[in-house]
Formats: C-alpha cells, structure tokens, sequence
C-alpha cells in the first residue's frame, strides 16, 4: 500500500491536502504541535488549513505603486504592433521618440501579459558567411546600395504624410564598409545612373583623399541607378574609375541575400532615424542635418553585433585593426546630390576627358590633385591638396 505524504497530496490538490489536515487534526483531540509532527508541516501551516479557507489565497499584490497606467501599457502594446518591435528595440524607440524611459524588463513582461505575438523570419539551414571577416581589412570591401524613402509599408502612415507634405528627400544613397560598418550617405529627390556615379567617384576620392590604398571593391545591385545590368556600361564604369582603383561587382539577378548587410541597415534607417526624426524636419536643410547626426551616430557611437563586429561600433573597430588609414574618414559630409550638380555638374567629364592618365582634376574641392603611379606590380595614389601632399 502506498502511502502518499502532505506534500505530495498538496501538488495533486491542496484542497484535499487540507482535509487531510482538519482529519488528523480531528482524531488527536485539536492537538496543533501532534498533527504537525505526524504529517511533517508546521504548526502555521496545521493553523491554515484548520482556521482558514480550504482553496489557496491569491498571490495578487494588494497594492502596486510602481505599476504602470492602463493607458500607458496600452500604448506600449498598440506601438510594438505597430512598429513589430521587441522589448530592448522598443524600449530605445520609446525613449527616443517620446522620451518615455521604460526598462526593457517592463516591456517584456506587458508583451508577454498582452499576448504580443513575435514576428518571426525563417532562415535558410547551412548558410554561409559572405566575407572572410577574420581577414578582411577595413575600406576594401563595400556594398552600395539606395533605400526608397516614401514607403508605405516601412514607415507609419503620419511619417509618411509628413515627409511628403514638406517635399523631404525621398532617397537615400549608401555604400557601407563590410570590415568596419562604416557608413557614407547621401540624399536625391530623383534616382538616375548620372547620381549613381557621382556618388561612386565622391566617396572613392574621399577614401584615397584619406591614404586608402587598396583596391576598392563595390558590391551593388543591377538598378537602374547604376549600371542597369548593362554589360557595356558596367565595362565602361569599371575603366573610367579604375583611374580611382575601384572595381564594381554586380551581383546577379534574385541574389539579395549577397546583400545582406546594406539591406540591413535599411530597416535601421526606418526604425531609429526615420521613424523619429523625420517628423522634426520641415525643410531639406534640417533633414540633411539631422542625417548627418545619424550617420555620425552609426559610425561613432552605435554598437554592432554583426559578424566579425563583437558589439563594436565601427570606430571601435577601425582603431583595434591599427589600419594607416586616418581617421578623419569617419567625417564624411551628408550631402544632397541634387545641390552637387548644380554647382560641379556631373562627373563624367572628369573621367571622359584624356589628360595622359596622369592626374584628374574636379572642382568640388578646389585645388584637388590626384596621381597615379603605375608599375608592373604596384599603383600607387598620391593626393596633393592645396599644392602639398595629403
């Protein structure tokens, strides 16, 4: 005959565990020290089930100070629905753009009182890593890509209205460096291949401006901002900025996935930039300044956790590789392309024009030289800049 203790009744139903109590307590003449020494309980526990309820009593807190208002746990669940954030980005995003410093703990434990679903992406088994990360030096492998900044389903609907109610830049050019996560940005109203190289030729003299001496190689898509999937344009693109040491490599058709960082950060630009600052700015003045203060974010204070990133910012990362690189790279100006060529025109002519294949010369920073040298094994780039080398 098995016989089945106090505790072990009580995880079955402590209401029958009680009965059990009031029994014993019964046939020992209300004895309250030998009934808790035949079941092995305490005395305050024989008092508990004799003089009180026989269900448990609710472990609800009388009184919650520290608890949060109906109204602003429902405000918390209809923005995470909204925007399909978790508790840490949601926490950040509260904080950010309301200024309401909820923890992330909070957060967590109102989604999950509220039944907030996840959302959840599913990932290939076996995949790959796209670079050699252990290896790969910085400013030497970049993915370049543009954002459409009016869309509908990546931003809420007030954000949207607003960005087109103050005519506000609707794209957004940018090439990150796959090492370091460092970004360059710029702005357009119109997306043509004519931006697309310009933007190419601006961050390539910046990069040699600031002794990147390596090969330049650019991972972009077929848009028809760049080279369409044109193979005569891409031949001609290739020659006119190997002159800079770039290569470009398009990736092929229905291959995104090759893309993986830069289309990343996207929904980074929609969630901590867009999403909140966007509705500050009335003018393209004031959008391109607070762009410039995102981008000085990205590069200089936001942590990645990225392959190869370690929760580093890229400035982190910059300064651990040692690179001879100067540092000054970081300070990349936010630009609208629009204004660009109204003051230098395009770039083409800068490459198209047959100077010897010694020096090209553009006007957008006065006085600006620079000159390859070329051997059998080596080139080298050499900027002179106000008639002294840089």
């Amino acid at each position: 005959m098995n016989i089945i203790s106090y505790h072990e009744l009580r995880k079955i139903s402590p209401q029958k565990a009680r009965e059990l109590v009031r029994k014993v307590f019964e046939s020992n003449n209300k004895n309250v020290s030998k009934t808790a020494k035949i079941l092995g309980v305490s005395r305050h526990t024989v008092r508990r089930a004799v003089y009180g309820p026989l269900e448990d009593k609710s472990k609800k807190p009388k009184s919650s100070p520290k608890k949060l208002s109906s109204e602003l746990e429902n405000f918390i669940v209809e923005e995470s629905k909204k925007t399909g954030f978790r508790y840490r980005r949601l926490s950040f995003y509260l904080l950010r753009k309301y200024g309401i410093k909820i923890s992330e703990n909070t957060i967590k434990s109102i989604l999950r009182r509220n039944s907030v679903a996840r959302k959840t992406k599913r990932t290939k088994k076996g995949e790959r890593s796209l670079y050699d990360y252990e290896t790969l030096i910085p400013f030497s492998e970049f993915q370049l890509d543009t954002k459409h900044l009016l869309d509908k389903e990546s931003l809420p609907k007030e954000v949207y209205e607003h960005m087109k109610r103050y005519n506000l830049p609707c794209y957004e050019w940018n090439i990150i460096d796959v090492a370091t996560r460092t970004r360059f940005t710029a702005y357009s109203y119109e997306l043509s291949s004519a931006f697309g190289f310009m933007f190419i030729s601006l961050v390539a003299l910046w990069l040699r401006t600031h002794n990147v001496r390596n090969i330049i190689k650019i991972r972009l898509d077929n848009g028809a901002e760049f080279c369409g999937g044109s193979e005569r344009k891409l031949k001609q693109w290739n020659e006119m900025l190997s002159f800079l040491g770039v290569e470009l490599n398009p990736i092929p058709p229905k291959a995104k996935h090759l893309m993986g960082i830069i289309e990343n950060s996207h929904r980074a630009d929609d969630e901590y930039f867009l999403m909140i600052h966007a509705e500050r700015c009335k003018t393209k003045d004031e959008f391109i300044q607070r762009a410039q203060k995102w981008q000085d974010t990205w590069n200089f204070f936001r942590p990645h956790n990225g392959k190869g990133m370690n929760g580093r910012t890229p400035f982190e990362k910059f300064i651990a590789s040692k690179s001879l690189v100067s540092s000054h790279i970081f300070q990349f100006p936010t630009l609208l392309l629009e204004d660009i060529m109204k003051k230098v025109g395009t770039f083409y002519s800068l490459f198209c024009n047959k100077f010897g294949g010694k020096y090209v010369f553009t006007t957008y920073l006065k006085k600006f030289f620079v000159y390859k040298i070329k051997d059998d094994h080596h080139q080298i780039f050499v900027v002179i800049f106000n008639n002294k080398p840089y």
